[in-house]
Order: structure tokens, then sequence, then C-alpha cells
């Protein structure tokens, strides 16, 4: 029988995901530490965690955890993004900066995603490796933000989280433009499909006006792709808990089930040889 291995920290999303995975005749996992159990090696394992607890134990399981290039969203096609969007390391983007942006670490939170005012406010070389990527953008609000889990090319579950930066979790289908951010989600995954793993999230949202004192963007009104995370690690708020195990499942499962077109999302860490 599969395994669904969670942290031993519980979350609302993992709860969830374990009555999916008990539906659907899978074994569900806790661990009570950051070590395998022997009696679970060798089974076929998929995991459900944040980045620190899954690359620790990835690699007794032989999972393999899928993820998004870290700058896939600065190749996004500005028709999908509103506002500009741009890769550079931390010295780089010290030495030119020209704010106020958003600065973003790509996938690990080495810091904390916001805007930053000045080049002096980022964070220090002490702190930060400045060969570090980071991710920038102009800066813009989003009105409303929805959470699309995908697999194989196809959105499978929709769920709104914010509402003008403030958490706000409503099923799409409870949502006045929930349709709307289900038809944009897809219509990103359709153009974007060969940059992203088969199994993924992608976070959309409608752009609102600006904050008094910063610039206004030319998208607003729009949707705008907000960026894209590991299925195994994103909460799934109000989206079908069932659909979400389905797309956790091929994002973290064994490595030896891995197909061709995911062979170069598998993140490093997660690699098992022989």
């Amino acid at each position: 029988m599969s395994v669904l291995v969670l942290a031993p920290r519980s979350t609302e999303t993992d709860r969830q995901l374990v009555g999916a995975a008990l539906r659907r005749g899978l074994r569900a996992e806790r661990l009570s530490g950051w070590r395998v159990p022997r009696e679970l090696r060798g089974v076929a394992a998929h995991v459900y965690a944040g980045s620190l607890f899954a690359d620790a134990v990835a690699g007794e399981l032989g999972v393999a955890l899928l993820e998004v290039p870290e700058t896939w969203l600065s190749g996004v096609s500005a028709e999908f993004l509103g506002r500009r969007v741009w890769a550079a390391t931390l010295a780089e983007l010290r030495a030119g900066f020209a704010g106020p942006l958003f600065v973003k670490p790509p996938n690990e939170k080495r810091f904390a995603a916001r805007v930053y005012a000045d080049a002096g406010a980022l964070p220090s070389p002490e702190l930060v490796d400045a060969g570090a990527l980071v991710l920038v953008s102009d800066v813009v609000c989003f009105g409303a933000e929805f959470r699309a889990f995908c697999l194989d090319g196809r959105v499978v579950a929709v769920s709104r989280y914010a509402v003008d930066g403030d958490l706000a979790v409503v099923p799409a289908d409870e949502c006045p433009d929930g349709a709307e951010a289900w038809a944009f989600a897809q219509h990103v995954l359709d153009a974007e499909a060969g940059r992203l793993p088969s199994a993924v999230v992608v976070d959309v949202g409608r752009i609102g006006a600006a904050e008094p004192g910063l610039p206004q963007s030319a998208g607003v009104g729009g949707w705008a792709v907000v960026e894209a995370n590991a299925a195994w690690a994103s909460g799934g708020y109000a989206c079908d808990p069932d659909a979400v195990l389905e797309v956790v499942l091929r994002a973290a499962g064994p490595a030896g089930e891995v197909r061709a077109r995911d062979a170069g999302f598998v993140r490093a860490a997660a690699v098992v040889e022989g």
C-alpha cells in the first residue's frame, strides 16, 4: 500500500489530505520526528510538508519532489503578469536599486517577501548571500487572489485565499469572480505547460488600484499571475481536498515513477541515486 507521509506539525491542509487519502485507500503516516522509521523504507511513499522536512525525508523515502524553476515567473509572457518581473542576484539588485520594488526569494523563504523602499532595507550579506537569486517586480496591489491546483495541464481545484492582501478563504464557486479566476489560471497553464511540472500550484489575482504614493499599474482591473509553487508544500485553502491530493501525489511521489516530461523539475536535494 502507498503511504502519504506528513510532518510532525499538523496543518489544516494535511488533516484534510489524511481524510482524502483514507477515502482512496491510502495509508497516511504522520512522523513523530525528522527520521524515517525503518518500516517506511522501501514503501511507495508520497510527501506533503514544508521544504525543510521534505528535504530531510525524501531521500530515505525514495521520493522525488517536483518544483517550479526559480526563474519561471520572470519568463512568463507580459500579457499574464500586469507588471515587470525580473530575476537578479541580491548584489545586482542592491547596486542598481530604483524602488520601491517587491522582492521575494524564488522558492525558499530565505527572507520576507515584501515591498522594499530602498537598497538599505534589503537583507544584509550577513543574513543572505549576495549571490542569492531573487525575483523583483513593480509594486502592484491584488484586489483578490486565488490558488489553482493543476495536474497534467488542467486546473483541477481553485480557492480564493486573499482580498486586498488580507486572508479571505472561500471556495471559487462561492465567489462572483471565481469562474474568471479558474478560466484565467487555465489560460496561463495552456501557455506555460511546458515550463511547469505536471503537478503544480499557480496563484492568480485581479490587480487593484495602487496604494497612495505608489505608481499606478497599467494592468489595473486585469488578471495576472501572482506566482507558482510546489504542490507538496502549498496550503489547500478551500480547494477540494480530493483534487488537492491528486496533485500532491504526483508532485511528491516515488522517484522511479517520475515521468520523462517532469525529469527537469525534480528538486536536486530529493534526487535518489542507485
